[in-house]
C-alpha cells in the first residue's frame, strides 16, 4: 500500500485551522480598498450573529464621512446602509446595523 503524507499533512492542516466564523474581525484598509473608504481611514468590521458592527478610526487633519453596508442572507430581509457620519480628525466612530437573520456581507464606503 502506497502512503501519500503530503495529502494527509495537507488534510490536517485543512482540519486543524480556523476557519472563516461570522464573529471574525475584519481590517478594512483605506487607500487601495474596493470598499471605498478614505485614504488614512482605518476601519474594521464585525458580524456576531445577525448584528454587524463597524470602528473607523481617522488619523488625517480632514472630516470623513463613512457609511456601514449590510447585505442579509435571507431574501426577505431587508439590506441596509447608515447615513454618511462625519469622522473628524483623530476620532473614532462606531457604526451598527442588524439583520432579522443571519448577515452575508458587511463592508464601509465614504459618502
Amino acid at each position: 500500500m502506497r502512503r501519500y503524507p503530503r495529502t494527509a499533512a495537507l488534510l490536517l492542516a485543512a482540519a486543524i485551522a480556523p476557519a472563516a466564523t461570522p464573529s471574525a474581525a475584519h481590517a478594512v484598509p483605506g487607500a487601495d480598498s474596493p470598499s471605498g473608504a478614505a485614504p488614512g481611514t482605518q476601519c474594521r468590521t464585525q458580524i456576531r450573529g445577525s448584528a454587524g458592527t463597524a470602528v473607523c478610526h481617522n488619523p488625517d487633519p480632514a472630516v470623513v464621512h463613512v457609511r456601514l453596508h449590510i447585505v442579509c442572507r435571507r431574501w426577505w430581509d431587508p439590506a441596509t446602509d447608515t447615513r454618511p457620519v462625519p469622522v473628524g480628525p483623530a476620532q473614532t466612530v462606531t457604526l451598527t446595523g442588524r439583520c432579522w437573520k443571519e448577515i452575508r456581507s458587511v463592508w464601509i464606503t465614504r459618502g
